[in-house]
């Protein structure tokens, strides 16, 4: 009997420590677009490892920024690790919005100044979906998660890789 309890032990402490946690997101890529005005334009792509790429376009660093701009080259590409606490609330906000069940396209183009958002993401399971949102108001939801993108680019440590 002791045998068989401690078997019992030995099994179950196994299986507790060879689990491991592990994304149902295996990547994660946010691009907004331009606009007829200052709106940022750049890409960020996280992995479930939380390693990221920004590639900064234009107006994501300048809190004041100006027509020189249009002018300038792209502001480059950074790498980074997107902060613990950061990711996970990402992630709860994908969860959120039940992604797979989002419609693919939203926004009126009858106005043709807007900015847009696509919202990419890969699956785990081998599955994707891509949102795009014209004038990003899809939804409340979604833009929460547009606002958290475009905090991500100030609130993170980025290195500039190119």
């Amino acid at each position: 009997m002791k045998y068989l309890l401690s078997l019992c032990a030995f099994i179950l402490f196994f299986s507790c420590t060879s689990q491991k946690s592990t994304s149902k997101y295996s990547k994660i890529e946010y691009e907004a677009t331009p606009c007829f005005g200052f709106c940022p334009v750049f890409k960020m792509t996280i992995n479930p490892d939380r390693t990221a790429v920004f590639e900064a376009e234009h107006f994501n660093f300048n809190d004041k920024p100006s027509k020189d701009e249009f002018s300038k080259p792209r502001e480059g590409t950074f790498k980074g690790t997107i902060k613990q606490e950061d990711y996970n609330k990402l992630v709860a906000l994908l969860d959120g919005l039940d992604v797979k069940n989002l419609n693919d396209k939203y926004g009126e183009k009858n106005v043709t100044d807007l900015p847009s958002s696509h919202l990419r993401i890969n699956f785990a399971d081998g599955t994707s979906k891509h949102v795009e949102d014209y004038g990003k108001h899809g939804s409340e939801k979604l833009s929460e998660v547009y606002k958290f993108f475009e905090d991500l680019r100030k609130n993170q440590q980025w290195t500039k890789v190119k």
